[in-house]
């Protein structure tokens, strides 16, 4: 080939001037911009960008900058999976693995979540991990749980973290070590899991696993509860009644148990000793269930 039709060849792949990368449509997509990331991605997809394909493939799932449409995720996910895209694997298998789809295939869900896990995608270990807990009414198999929630907990998976902790601490599938189930559960707690926060919490406040201190263990506890975790938010309301870690605030406590209740964890013996607030204290404490906004979790 000559130098010129060398050139030439590099200037028919090379991407016009001011068209949109890939780079771009994702920073759309995170940002919460579909229209202009679909705008960007659908070209990309279309001219064979295996990531396009993918985000693409997502965003058909999800509904994002278009009318869901599951079929043609799909069909952009298959695309993207073929060429072992480890992502495009991913969520193709949580397609197959959808019990409430008319489409569901365990079989088929199984085998390329394995792939994607093996390929070293920490969220698809993590469903290793779930599937090897007894998801869908599995055998448990609680040895090769924790060795895939381990996989994922060493890439810093927060949910990942949690679950390798809990077996830890209740010694399923590895030997019981509650030194090791709160560095675990302390960590995910870190990274605003709130199921990892409440025990965490409780490991603190009882001193399991960790140095005993009342008032951080209370304090993770009502981290949890801002976060919207009912169990919680009922320690929170018994904590608040009988100070325990925190001043003694029974207005807080009533706000706090109502919350729980709403959310189902209603407390027969906390509803008895807040019955004996004044009809003031009772309507603060209702104003601020009101006004309760849970934190976002990331």
């Amino acid at each position: 080939m000559t130098r010129k039709a060398a050139l030439l060849a590099l200037l028919l792949l090379a991407t016009p001037a001011g068209a949109a990368t890939i780079d771009d449509a994702q920073t759309a997509y995170d940002a919460g911009d579909f229209a202009t990331a679909l705008a960007d991605v659908k070209p990309l997809a279309e001219a064979g960008d295996v990531k396009a394909m993918t985000l693409l493939g997502l965003m058909y799932r999800k509904g994002e900058g278009m009318a869901a449409d599951t079929d043609a995720a799909i069909s952009w996910l298959t695309r993207a999976a073929d060429q072992n895209d480890a992502r495009a694997e991913l969520a193709l298998a949580m397609i197959w693995l959808d019990q409430k789809d008319a489409r569901y295939d365990y079989s088929k869900g199984e085998a390329l979540l394995r792939k994607a896990a093996d390929a070293g995608l920490a969220d698809a270990q993590f469903n290793m991990g779930l599937l090897a807990s007894g998801a869908f009414d599995n055998p448990t198999d609680f040895a090769n749980a924790a060795a895939w929630f381990k996989k994922a907990a060493d890439q810093g998976h927060a949910a990942a973290q949690y679950n390798l902790g809990v077996l830890y601490l209740e010694g399923q599938g590895v030997d019981k070590d509650p030194v090791k189930a709160a560095a675990l559960i302390g960590a995910a707690a870190d990274k605003g899991n709130p199921d990892a926060m409440m025990d965490y919490g409780v490991l603190v406040f009882r001193g399991e696993g960790v140095q005993q201190n009342e008032k951080i263990g209370a304090q993770w506890l009502i981290l949890a509860a801002k976060r919207g975790n009912p169990i919680a938010q009922n320690r929170a309301a018994r904590l608040y009644l009988f100070g325990k870690g925190v001043d003694a605030d029974p207005v807080e406590a009533m706000k706090w148990n109502i919350l729980a209740s709403k959310s189902g964890r209603s407390d027969v013996e906390l509803d008895s000793m807040l019955a004996k607030l004044t009809d003031a204290q009772k309507q603060e404490a209702q104003a601020r269930a009101d006004a309760f906004k849970p934190v976002a979790v990331k």
